[in-house]
């Protein structure tokens, strides 16, 4: 599975390229290709065209002109004493492989102050399209995890005096004192007494 994934992005980015390349356009110098001192004026032109990272130029000159890649210096001062690179042979096609600011004159004295210069803006070709992201799988049903039980706290072995119960234990009655009951005892035979003596009084 991961390598037919690999794969795929790997044909995603050789199929970007291949549509960049089919659509890498070839600039004219000066719209004809025709690179000499008749006049033209490069530099407007080259502003007028979109020109972007993977695109070419052709120039087309005579033997007497040539065309030469220069710093941004030398192309100020229109000196070809330090070349970047220099192309004759009167058909020359430039690929603009990086973005950024490119330079060019004709370094045979004279021709570069008469308009043979030219200074090319080539924009950043466009970033390939993301990859797609990893498809999900088919028929299956993303189920929420059920959450695991809450373990009840383990009763301690022994309870708090907090948690034990308020348990009243009835108790018995006490039982009475000696003392009590000699009082009691007397108390008895007083009130006996008195009655014998009020019952032999009736009776007389």
């Amino acid at each position: 599975m991961a390598m037919g994934r690999a794969i795929l992005a790997v044909a995603a980015v050789v199929a970007h390229l291949a549509v960049q390349l089919a659509a890498a356009a070839d600039h004219k110098v000066g719209g004809s290709g025709n690179w000499d001192a008749s006049g033209t004026n490069y530099n407007a032109w080259c502003a007028k065209q979109a020109i972007k990272q993977g695109d070419t130029m052709s120039f087309k000159y005579s033997a007497s002109h040539d065309v030469t890649e220069v710093s941004k210096a030398d192309y100020d001062a229109c000196s070809g004493a330090n070349p970047i690179k220099s192309y004759t042979g009167g058909a020359t096609s430039i690929k603009f492989a990086a973005p950024g600011k490119r330079y060019f004159i004709c370094s045979v004295p004279g021709h570069c102050t008469a308009g043979m210069k030219l200074e090319v803006t080539v924009a950043a070709a466009a970033a390939p399209a993301p990859a797609a992201g990893k498809p999900k799988p088919r028929h299956q049903r993303s189920v929420a995890p059920t959450p695991s039980p809450a373990m009840a706290p383990e009763p301690s072995s022994v309870p708090s005096t907090d948690e034990m119960p308020n348990v009243s234990t009835p108790t018995a009655a006490p039982a009475p004192k000696s003392s009590d009951a000699a009082t009691m005892l007397g108390g008895k035979a007083v009130v006996g007494l008195a009655a014998a003596v009020a019952m032999a009084l009736l009776a007389m």
